[in-house]
């Protein structure tokens, strides 16, 4: 497949609203079923095990106004509940059979609170996570929440999840985040040759196609990037963080590479990079999961993580391990999880002497040319400071 041919089909997907895809899946199987979910961490293994299509839902972008969507929630509020519910109620998401909401932050909670009034015959659930990382304390919990959804996954698919059932998933998944591993390493060598608005639509064609297809999709995309040549150019390379939720407009990386810095690490689409290891196969499959969440999972503003000297050790580890010489936050407007957690992350920044800035967005920017030309000054000083 041809470089051009990839992006073209991760573009489709990525402006498809109606969610095609979806129902042409489910129409090329008896009794198939999708489940939905937000785009921060929920264990697709075991959706894929019950034989269901996980779908991400993302938000509208800057492609849907919302309408309806602004009657639930106030204008303090970041859009992507405002315009998930958008699509919902427009009938965009009528294909998928169920809805899981990660726990991310109130909103999200709230979300899908209003899920359960508005759409009673569906499964919805409101998937919790441990705020203790003992394996023997929040590890029994959270091995009892994937059981929970194990069991309402299989009893609205009519049929038993077996432990082979998840092996044969987790085998899947550890490819995927394998590939995607791959993906991100080959950008952070060499960044002019992977252009992160390219690997943003690879990860966001990962939230629809299965895992499968998505796996082999990443590796025609890398030998095709691999086979032609790209111009190199003179940027910074930059860690960009805070969009581990509501999604940033496609304009805005273009902006930001266009500004004169290569993104050489992020926190998009943190369902698919969450897992840092693969899940052991062997075993009791649930208890692999819930020990892979509580001791190999990313550090990000969504995840409680007890406020310790070390904070942001793992965000300097990114800097320093992609050989990044700043970082970029760039947070949707009224996120409470990544706006409380910037200054603690800019201050360990600052003792390490790495550069930042910092701004905020929202899913349906339209004007670029501020954050282009924040991001184009903070090129020019990171240059400037390095000549000096």
């Amino acid at each position: 497949m041809a470089l051009d041919e990839i992006v073209e089909r991760c573009q489709d997907l990525y402006d498809d609203l109606d969610f095609k895809y979806i129902k042409q899946w489910k129409a090329a199987g008896s009794g198939r079923k999708a489940i939905g979910h937000m785009p921060v961490y929920v264990p697709r293994e075991i959706v894929h095990a019950a034989g269901m299509l996980p779908v991400g839902i993302l938000g509208g972008g800057d492609q849907l106004d919302v309408i309806h969507g602004d009657a639930y929630y106030q204008s303090y509020i970041c859009r992507i509940p405002r315009s998930t519910i958008e699509l919902a109620v427009t009938g965009r998401l009528d294909e998928l059979d169920g809805m899981l909401f990660p726990s991310t932050c109130d909103v999200i909670r709230n979300l899908s609170g209003m899920w359960q009034l508005k759409f009673p015959d569906k499964l919805v659930r409101y998937f919790d996570v441990p705020q203790n990382f003992d394996l023997d304390v929040g590890g029994v919990f959270y091995t009892r929440e994937l059981q929970l959804l194990r069991d309402q996954l299989a009893e609205l698919g009519g049929r038993e999840i077996t432990d082979d059932d998840l092996r044969a998933s987790i085998a899947l998944y550890n490819e995927n985040r394998r590939a995607i591993e791959a993906l991100y390493a080959y950008r952070s060598a060499q960044p002019g040759q992977v252009p992160t608005p390219e690997v943003y639509l690879l990860m966001r064609a990962g939230m629809i196609l299965p895992v499968d297809e998505h796996t082999r999709l990443i590796h025609d995309y890398i030998a095709a990037a691999k086979a032609v040549k790209r111009p190199v150019r003179d940027n910074c390379r930059v860690v960009v963080t805070g969009l581990f939720c509501e999604q940033p407009p496609l304009g805005l990386l273009k902006s930001i590479e266009m500004a004169g810095c290569y993104v050489v690490d992020d926190d998009f689409m943190l369902v698919a990079r969450w897992l840092l290891e693969d899940v052991p196969t062997e075993g009791d499959p649930l208890k692999n999961l819930s020990d892979a969440f509580i001791t190999y999972s990313v550090e990000t503003s969504c995840k409680y993580v007890p406020v310790r000297e070390d904070k942001g050790k793992f965000l300097i580890e990114s800097v320093r391990r992609n050989r990044a010489e700043g970082v970029i936050f760039a947070s949707p407007s009224f996120c409470d999880p990544a706006l409380l957690d910037r200054p603690m992350l800019q201050k360990a920044l600052t003792a390490q002497g790495i550069p930042y800035t910092a701004f905020k967005y929202a899913e349906n920017s339209g004007q670029m040319q501020p954050i282009r030309e924040q991001a184009g000054t903070f090129a020019d000083s990171i240059k400037l400071w390095s000549a000096a």
